[in-house]
């Protein structure tokens, strides 16, 4: 069995350490364990279609989206949501932007300070 490695890059150790201080500062939880999630290798990381957004957005109304890995184009939006992510698709980023939606890096979610009790983790 071979040995759990972590991230190797250097932007995934900045974000993460960026979230750890953001939580130790701020006192909410909610970064850490995001920085937790993102400590897992390339392969563990989640990928979360935009039809999975779209569904939640109907659940969950006036809410944005954090996913903790990559963002991909397939399926439609209606709703028009935040989604803040680590990555996205090029497709996905443009369908997020032309249904009048935002689509935000974690980097910059943490510095338009957006408020983690309007923060839905897809996973």
């Amino acid at each position: 069995m071979s040995k759990r490695t972590g991230p190797t890059a250097l932007k995934t150790k900045q974000i993460i350490a960026l979230l750890q201080k953001t939580a130790r500062k701020e006192k909410k939880a909610i970064w850490l364990d995001i920085a937790e999630r993102l400590q897992v290798t390339r392969r563990q990381m989640p990928s979360v279609n935009l039809w999975k957004i779209e569904k939640l957005s109907a659940i969950f109304k006036e809410k944005d989206f954090l996913v903790p890995g990559k963002v991909l184009a397939h399926g439609l939006l209606q709703a028009k949501p935040t989604v803040i992510a680590f990555e996205f698709s090029a497709g996905a980023r443009k369908k997020i932007i032309d249904a009048g939606g935002t689509a935000l890096t974690i980097e910059q979610a943490l510095q338009k300070k957006i408020k983690p009790s309007k923060i839905v983790i897809v996973k």
